[in-house]
């Protein structure tokens, strides 16, 4: 941790390179939420370390003032692990998008997770591929019209949260790009869970998919189509706080208090920390006429690979019977030629 002297401040995370991202982009906003994170988490300067794929943001490296590494499409999580492996002692940032993490980089993607890695991964979701001028990416919705499929994309979208989930990811959790401090609420929280941490930003691509994500960001509905979690409160939401999310036969229900009896006492109590993952899965796969799930969904604490891997190495060099180079050579079957 820097020291009350030394406090690193917003400003300390802005880099001398020019952002180059479309005016009115949601990229700016998700920059604007990752300093504040940074900053707030006060750790020495040194220790951060952001690592990109391609896209438009995976350009982030140069507009933060850190450590940083824009490697190839879809593999930055390959760098981000070995950079992890090599220095446990890094917060690694992983700065990804739709495209670059769930087409040409999926792979790396649910086995980072799978492994648990200690990495913080931000997905930007415009559900488009922007840098490339707009073709439809793993998470544009079925029957979106692009350059790619001018006639509608018949294939079905990822989830990114069932994704997760699926690979036994220890944490995932939801924000908005114009969201900037829920945003950098969630990414302190995720920064600081020891394990994979995969925190999906929706975000608004002004060019090529304006409005992606305006069924739950309209201002004058976004209160109706929002529920921010929130760990040991109700889950409620509506611009009257008077809808709340029930268990019912296994499924979610949405309810309306004071109706049918229903009190504040029914609605289920948020908890993303409970090991079982149904009820995160449920909470991460909402769609339309549920709201959209915002904040931390599941953050339950799982051994690390690098920890892991540390404590195998030191197991097995305790019980080896060889602690030199000249015990290994004479190591097996050897034999002196005279």
């Amino acid at each position: 941790m820097a020291d009350e002297q030394n406090k690193l401040t917003f400003k300390d995370f802005k880099s001398k390179g020019e952002v180059k991202w479309c005016p009115g982009c949601g990229d700016h906003a998700i920059l604007a939420s990752v300093q504040k994170a940074m900053a707030d988490m006060n750790y020495v300067h040194e220790k951060y370390v952001t690592i990109s794929g391609i896209g438009c943001s995976s350009r982030f490296p140069f507009y933060v003032n850190t450590y940083g590494f824009h490697t190839i499409h879809g593999r930055a999580g390959a760098i981000a692990s070995g950079a992890k492996v090599a220095n446990p002692r890094l917060s690694v940032w992983q700065i990804t998008g739709d495209g670059d993490s769930l087409a040409i980089g999926g792979n790396h993607f649910i086995h980072e997770i799978r492994r648990n890695m200690d990495i913080t991964i931000i997905m930007f979701n415009n559900q488009i591929y922007g840098l490339t001028k707009g073709q439809y990416s793993p998470t544009s919705p079925k029957g979106k019209i692009s350059v790619t499929s001018p006639f509608g994309t018949v294939e079905r979208p990822f989830q990114a949260g069932a994704l997760v989930i699926g690979a036994r990811g220890t944490f995932f959790a939801r924000s908005m790009d114009n969201k900037i401090n829920l945003t950098a609420e969630v990414l302190e929280v995720a920064a600081k869970h020891d394990g994979a941490s995969v925190v999906e930003v929706l975000q608004n691509c002004v060019i090529y998919n304006n409005g992606a994500h305006r069924y739950f960001s309209d201002k004058e509905f976004k209160e109706e189509r929002q529920i921010i979690l929130h760990d040991g409160e109700p889950m409620i939401f509506g611009k009257e706080k008077d809808k709340g999310l029930i268990l019912e036969d296994g499924k979610l229900k949405v309810v309306k208090l004071g109706e049918n009896g229903i009190s504040i006492d029914d609605i289920l109590v948020h908890n993303s920390g409970v090991e079982y993952s149904g009820i995160h899965l449920m909470l991460a796969t909402m769609e339309p006429p549920f709201p959209i799930a915002l904040g931390v969904i599941r953050n339950v604490d799982e051994p690390t690979y690098a920890n892991e891997l540390a404590q195998q190495i030191k197991d097995v060099q305790a019980e080896s019977k060889i602690k030199c180079v000249d015990d290994l050579l004479l190591s097996g079957k050897t034999w002196e030629v005279k």
